[in-house]
């Protein structure tokens, strides 16, 4: 769970590691989800200064989202993720029958990155998921394998003009920056990560909606399938200024502007830094 995805449990992977006399020539293998990946993997990049590293995603988050990319690293108190490196695996293997492992609400919030790559890629994917949710949620071979592929196809795509986020990479935030923040507000504790992007994402739709970015029929949409699919789409009763406080420390902030990841339409989104904190706070009270 994330809230071992710190500094210490890092700190006892590379204990472990020193004692199993683990070289330059060694490999890590993270076998679990996006939790056990980003571990791994941070501990892989910064043993020996990097060892080889593969990854071997059980979650549909992990699969789809987190294991593709090279986004390794641990969580700080005061932010998620503050601590990290890019580092690639040498291979990401996505065996699917593993999914029938999981627990209903893990593959739920998986669901959450698959629709988010329909919004800011790709309407024909999106379109996709919203006529075959009852196959998803059964599970059905192809469906997902369908989900599966898409998806990192999709990440990958904007990966390899953006191994660094320097740039395109950033619109894989949609609905991230208030996901994170509310993750950190509750203590990883109350929503797992896909559940709070969910509604991050919602929040995200009615801010463009509130800035003349995108009609109402994008929000109506996005809203919808999430809640089809069975994932939350109301967010949950915080103080704004906590959620305003935690956006202050959130890796996307570019000289003191926190950078939202807004669509303009079922796949295209645009990156701004303009949103008014004010409208943040509107969008949290409804």
């Amino acid at each position: 769970g994330e809230v071992y995805k710190s500094l210490a449990t890092a700190g006892e992977l590379y204990d472990a590691l020193v004692d199993f006399d683990m070289d330059r020539t060694s490999t890590v293998v993270a076998l679990g989800g996006g939790v056990i990946g980003d571990l791994a993997g941070f501990a892989a990049a910064t043993y020996m200064r990097g060892i080889h590293f593969v990854n071997i995603p059980t979650t549909l988050l992990a699969q789809v989202d987190s294991a593709i990319g090279g986004k390794t690293g641990v969580d700080h108190p005061k932010g998620k993720n503050l601590i990290g490196a890019f580092y690639q695996p040498r291979l990401v293997l996505c065996d699917l029958s593993l999914l029938s492992t999981l627990p209903a609400r893990e593959l739920l919030a998986g669901m959450a990155e698959v629709v988010k790559y329909g919004v800011i890629l790709d309407s024909g994917f999106f379109s996709f998921v919203e006529s075959h949710v009852q196959e998803i949620l059964k599970q059905e071979p192809d469906a997902m394998a369908e989900v599966v592929r898409s998806s990192c196809s999709a990440k990958a795509s904007i990966i390899e003009e953006d191994e660094r986020e320097s740039g395109r990479r950033a619109i894989l935030n949609f609905g991230h920056t208030l996901g994170h923040a509310m993750e950190s507000l509750t203590g990883y504790t109350r929503y797992i990560h896909g559940e709070a992007v969910s509604m991050g994402m919602v929040a995200a739709a009615r801010i463009s909606h509130a800035m003349k970015l995108c009609d109402e029929d994008v929000v109506v949409r996005i809203e919808k399938l999430l809640a089809m699919i069975g994932l939350p789409t109301v967010l949950p009763e915080l103080d704004p200024e906590e959620v305003i406080r935690i956006l202050s420390h959130d890796k996307k902030v570019r000289d003191g502007k926190v950078r939202f990841v807004l669509p303009e339409r079922i796949g295209k989104v645009m990156v701004r830094d303009d949103v008014d904190p004010n409208l943040i706070r509107r969008v949290l009270k409804t």
